[in-house]
């Protein structure tokens, strides 16, 4: 293996992680958006109840 196979391999890793890293805040922010300023109540209430099972305030 030469340098310039290891100096690729550790860029494209370095890229495919940030590419992971913004689509997964995108997600993020797309369901918090979503579920927090949705007008349909059964996302809410949906959300609210996940909330009460996982044990977290949400009152």
């Amino acid at each position: 293996m030469n340098t310039a196979s290891v100096s690729l391999g550790a860029s494209v890793s370095s890229q495919s992680r940030l590419m992971q890293l913004a689509m997964a805040a995108l997600l993020g922010i797309f369901v918090v958006g979503f579920v927090g300023f949705s007008h349909i109540d059964a996302v809410h209430n949906a959300a609210h109840d996940y909330r009460h099972s996982m044990a977290f305030p949400c009152h």
